[in-house]
């Protein structure tokens, strides 16, 4: 990481200062250390600061970097990473700089957190912020811990499973950074204990309470509701609660318990992982809490009731943690078809397009799913035409033609026409117009984590622990959850394709499947095929249609080396600034 040298923020903006100048300030800049101690303001930028840097503040498309989708953007750093320009110098995927500067945020905030005046007129509303405060910090300490894992550990040129380095103290001097990585092991335990401190601290959930038989275990020697509301209540909405640092801890649990970083495939960090994922499941009743809409999460219906300022100030039930809603139409000026003025950037894959299966819930490979390679997208899953725009379907009430010759929109006629024969649908609104002419914006927000994606974490972890239909200790199954989720999605009832899975290798196969659909385009399937040890170069194909014929081709080979991709790199310059050991490969 570059070495931070000691912030003075005022909210979210920063201002880097010398140790020097902090320490022997200048009379004329009331931006010190001590305005830290007494402005709590002032204090809070460090923490707001660190959640400025969560990776998913923004969707960042890298499934242009798998066999998902193609990019019509030439200079993405997503496609050259695909093509063969990988390294430890180029690395989209680098989270080491950013995770280890909010880690250093946040090590400065907790020097100081139980200093700051933050309402010293009243000791237990004092007590209550420093409570929360603390907690969000650790919290979020754990998380970018997490993801530091995820993108960067790996087995180094020695031979042994590595993580990060275990930073927990704010340092302004070199010297300070020059520590070697430690263990996976030790730095889950980290990432562990940063999230157990901020449990013991946070309420599960935020939200005003009407009466105290209503406070959260761990609060209810509160006399004064008005006090926990004040902290705890609808004002700290969108901020890290408890069932939320709990969800990070089950993600961590998830990475570790995977084919990457569990060789022995030890059954007891699946279990683990299930247990964590469905304590958090437990807040909205497990498998019944499945949202009905949790999977349109990005329309206008959900969106308008995600709102937070009116009616029952509530979140709509698929989302656990989201960014706030904010207008425009940026998305869809990006991934609109041309001739709806967008540049098309995203274009899904026939890959993706084929693990789609039918309506009837078979995959298209099997013999009784009814598939017709001449009519190929007739009474398939209802999730297609949700996601994906593909030729003759609908997008804004304008039919898109995307066989060759169609027009701007067909196959490769423009710069910004679809290299794959797909144009992407899901996470746009199409209700925004991007017509130079009359534009319109909407409302979109950006999600952290959605429910749906811990119920395929607790499928996956269920089945490899127990089986398809081994519950554990918590009543449901991984069938169950896949069952619900398909029902969701349109898959005709009885699910006779879902009844037919009885191995756990079929069920794995199949919850991967859904969990590749429903999360697609989130950010999710680049790092789901690293941690299972999944083939990393199977070729994008596409689809060519002149004359009612389908032809499939080859869009981009994928040029990842199987033998040591599945792990990202530490960055080169940390590498030889701090004698790191770098991850085995990688050069």
């Amino acid at each position: 990481m570059k070495i931070l040298k000691i912030p003075v923020i005022v909210l979210s903006t920063c201002l880097l200062c010398s140790c020097e100048k902090l320490f022997n300030p200048n009379n004329d800049n009331p931006s010190t250390y001590d305005r830290i101690l007494i402005d709590p303001a002032f204090a809070e930028g460090l923490l707001i600061r660190a959640y400025t840097y969560i990776p998913t503040n923004d969707y960042q498309f890298n499934e242009v970097a798998t066999d998902d989708a193609a990019t019509t953007e030439k200079g993405s750093g997503f496609l050259r990473m695909a093509t063969g320009g990988w390294t430890s110098l180029t690395n989209p995927e680098n989270l080491w700089d950013n995770s280890n500067r909010a880690i250093m945020y946040i090590n400065h905030f907790l020097d100081v957190v139980q200093i700051v005046p933050w309402k010293p007129s009243d000791a237990q509303l004092n007590a209550l912020y420093i409570r929360r405060l603390k907690g969000e910090a650790l919290a979020l300490r754990g998380m970018f811990k997490y993801y530091l894992l995820r993108n960067h550990g790996g087995y180094g040129d020695n031979g042994e499973l590595l993580g990060f380095q275990i930073l927990n103290k704010f340092t302004a001097k070199a010297e300070d950074f020059s520590v070697p990585r430690s263990s996976f092991a030790d730095c889950l335990k980290s990432t562990y204990d940063d999230l157990d401190s901020a449990l013991a601290l946070l309420s599960p959930n935020y939200g005003d309470v009407n009466d105290p038989i209503d406070l959260p275990p761990g609060f209810t020697d509160i006399t004064d509701i008005d006090k926990y509301n004040t902290v705890f209540g609808e004002v700290t909405q969108q901020r890290v609660s408890g069932r939320i640092a709990l969800a990070i801890k089950s993600r961590a649990a998830m990475l570790a318990a995977s084919p990457a970083f569990n060789a022995a495939g030890t059954a007891q960090l699946w279990e683990n992982a299930a247990k964590l994922t469905g304590d958090v499941l437990a807040g909205i009743n497990g498998v019944a809490g499945i949202d009905p809409k949790g999977n349109i999460f990005y329309l206008k219906a959900q969106v308008d009731n995600a709102d937070l300022t009116s009616g029952d100030k509530k979140d709509i039930p698929e989302i656990l943690w989201r960014r706030p809603v904010y207008t425009n139409r940026v998305r869809e000026q990006e991934n609109f078809p041309p001739s709806l003025y967008g540049r098309a950037e995203v274009n899904p894959s026939q890959n993706l397009v084929d693990a789609f299966p039918m309506a009837n819930g078979y995959p298209i490979t099997d013999g009784d799913s009814g598939f017709d390679p001449l009519n190929p997208y007739a009474n398939r899953d209802p999730r297609l035409s949700l996601y994906i725009v593909y030729n003759g379907s609908k997008l804004r009430n304008t039919t898109i033609k995307t066989e060759v010759g169609a027009g701007d929109d067909g196959l490769d006629a423009l710069q910004t026409s679809t290299r794959t024969g797909y144009y992407l649908k899901k996470l746009l609104r199409e209700d925004v117009n991007v017509n130079p002419v009359s534009t319109s914006d909407q409302k979109h927000f950006n999600t952290h984590i959605r429910y749906t994606e811990l119920f395929l974490n607790y499928a996956e972890a269920a089945n490899e622990a127990w089986g398809p239909d081994g519950t554990g200790t918590l009543g449901y199954s991984a069938r169950d959850v896949i069952a619900a989720i398909r029902k969701r999605a349109g898959i005709t009832q009885p699910d006779a394709y879902l009844q037919s899975v009885s191995s756990k290798d079929a069920m794995r196969e199949l919850i991967r499947n859904e969990r590749r659909l429903e999360l697609c385009f989130e950010g999710f399937r680049f790092w789901d095929l690293r941690r299972w040890k999944a083939a990393l170069a199977e070729p994008l194909k596409g689809v060519r249609i002149a004359n009612g014929t389908y032809e499939y081709f080859t869009v981009e080979q994928r040029a990842y080396n199987n033998s040591y991709m599945h792990y990202g790199p530490i960055p080169n310059s940390e590498v030889f600034k701090f004698h790191l050991v770098q991850n085995k490969g990688w050069q």
